[in-house]
């Protein structure tokens, strides 16, 4: 199994794993979101994660039922409380957006408008030494579009994975479908 050798931080409500993929139910009112607008701190979303060393690029798929203001569900790098990236889709004003979220000490986000395929939204982040770039699968034309290119604190260790988060309820059911993590993609940022 993909996962075996992975852990939970802050373990949702219900999770299955089948075949390449996982299946979960996100707890009540989680979220990780550190001051910024809204005053205060958040660190119990759900994240299932493994270190990496060194330099990488991390790939999943996500499949969920966005119903709620802020249902994620995405990617996540972590160095600590304070110091972490998150992106995938994230269900605000009746729609879904890739959201991006950057925390170093106080977190920011950002959102773009991207076309969803009700099978899922393929995502992409890579760490380049102190910078992430983060990235999505266009389905229109079935290119890699960049999203994000964000400091990081240089490290040679980080935790890395997939999240979600259902701040305003519990219950959001989400799959991740195909994760995998390897060496990085060029650095190339243009084609």
């Amino acid at each position: 199994m993909l996962f075996k050798d992975y852990t939970w931080f802050n373990p949702p409500l219900r999770h299955r794993f089948e075949g390449d993929a996982v299946h979960v139910e996100t707890g009540r009112e989680t979220d990780f979101w550190r001051e910024t607008f809204y005053d205060f701190w958040r660190d119990s979303g759900h994240f299932l994660f493994t270190q990496v060393t060194g330099d990488f690029t991390t790939e999943v798929t996500v499949e969920g039922h966005y119903e709620v203001l802020y249902d994620q569900a995405g990617l996540m790098i972590r160095l600590s409380e304070s110091s972490w990236i998150k992106a995938g889709i994230e269900y605000t004003d009746g729609e879904m957006y890739f959201s991006t979220v950057v925390t170093n000490d106080t977190s920011d986000w950002s959102l773009i408008k991207i076309p969803v395929d009700p099978k899922g939204v393929r995502i992409r982040v890579t760490k380049h030494h102190e910078a992430i770039r983060v990235q999505y699968l266009d389905v229109s034309d079935n290119r890699w579009k960049p999203a994000r290119l964000a400091y990081f604190p240089p490290t040679t260790s980080v935790a890395v994975g997939i999240m979600c988060c259902s701040p305003q309820r519990e219950g959001f059911k989400v799959t991740f479908r195909d994760f995998f993590i390897g060496p990085p993609i060029s650095r190339e940022l243009h084609d």
